[in-house]
């Protein structure tokens, strides 16, 4: 039996979104008028087809069932949690690294004067959160103890807590009851919630909000090789399958952001299918983040090895990420993001 999935395409965009919305000519994404879509493309194993919105009443009972189904999902409004607001696209995830290997930014900011400023700088500039982490998961880097990586950001989160909202990257679960307790507003793993057995407890024990991120493999392997049949399904049922364990383990909260991990375990070729893709995970129903910023896809495209060259790919990606509806972006450049994303804003609602 074939498995079938959805995904909304060809968006409209400002104040010619909201009229053909009005004309119901089209669906609003997440309940906003400014963002919708008129087709869907319906997706198998083995082909794609798209389909006009006012087609799917000609599709077969079942599949028309599964299909309005996927709709409803991607549709629904989101509400807003982790001062992470639903009703603009995009939030933007600023990058605090207090790592000295971190890809992009190693060592610049792990001295405590110099992390607050940049994160302060960050929240200025526009971010609505800061990604704060103590442990760097490049390709290729190795583990560090958990002792280690809380001697790196507990200070700087406790008092940075204080005064603006955080996030917290990290994968180990002793890491993320002291962060929570100093008030941080959400759990970033890199790992799928996968390294640490005690996560999914501590996750429900504090109802905090959190991201699931996919990964091949981990930090050290994830780039030798990476091989999928056909990575956007199988990292669209993985986030699935984590949803129904999560449930199952008594997590019955919505407050969860799903993360393709565009880097972690993919090439090239599997990068860019999901950066293409990527509205097909608004059908399982919750807010997508992706962190475009700086990644090696940009190096592989543009020939520019250095990743502070990287500006024009990021910001290129992320204009195609916002046409995508996709809600929040994790970001290292948020003052050029911002700009970016006000630019194009203002073309297309004028």
């Amino acid at each position: 039996m074939n498995r079938y999935y959805t995904r909304a395409c060809n968006f409209y965009y400002g104040p010619h979104s909201k009229i053909l919305v009005k004309k119901k000519k089209t669906i609003p994404l997440h309940g906003l008028d400014e963002i919708s879509f008129d087709q869907i493309e319906i997706i198998t194993k083995k082909i794609k087809k798209r389909i006009l919105v006012k087609e799917i009443k000609n599709l077969p009972k079942k599949l028309k069932i599964k299909i309005n189904l996927d709709i409803k999902k991607i549709k629904i409004k989101k509400k807003n949690f982790s001062n992470l607001n639903f009703k603009k696209i995009p939030n933007i995830l600023g990058v605090l690294n207090l790592t000295p290997d971190s890809f992009s930014d190693g060592g610049k900011f792990n001295s405590k004067n110099k992390g607050i400023k940049h994160a302060l700088d960050l929240f200025k500039y526009g971010a609505d959160l800061i990604d704060v982490g103590g442990e760097s998961t490049r390709p290729g880097s190795v583990e560090v103890s958990e002792d280690l990586e809380w001697a790196r950001i507990n200070k700087i989160i406790k008092l940075l807590s204080k005064k603006i909202p955080l996030s917290l990257d990290t994968r180990k679960s002793n890491i993320m009851k002291k962060g929570i307790k100093f008030g941080i507003k959400l759990i970033n793993d890199t790992s799928g919630l996968n390294y640490d057995s005690k996560t999914l407890s501590v996750l429900n024990q504090y109802k905090i909000p959190f991201v699931i991120q996919h990964i091949q493999g981990n930090p050290e392997n994830m780039q030798i090789r990476p091989k999928y049949k056909n990575e956007l399904l199988e990292i669209y049922d993985f986030f699935e399958n984590k949803i129904k364990l999560l449930r199952s383990k008594g997590i019955v909260h919505n407050q969860i952001i799903l993360d393709p991990g565009i880097g972690f375990g993919k090439n090239l070729k599997h990068n860019m299918s999901l950066i293409r893709n990527i509205s097909i995970f608004h059908s399982l129903g919750f807010p997508i983040l992706v962190g475009n910023s700086r990644k090696r896809f940009i190096k592989e495209i543009s020939k520019k090895n250095d990743s502070n060259l990287r500006y024009g790919g990021t910001m290129a990606s992320t204009i195609y990420l916002i046409m995508q509806g996709v809600q929040i972006l994790r970001i290292h450049d948020v003052n050029e993001a911002i700009q970016c994303i006000k630019v194009f804003k203002e073309i297309i609602n004028n």
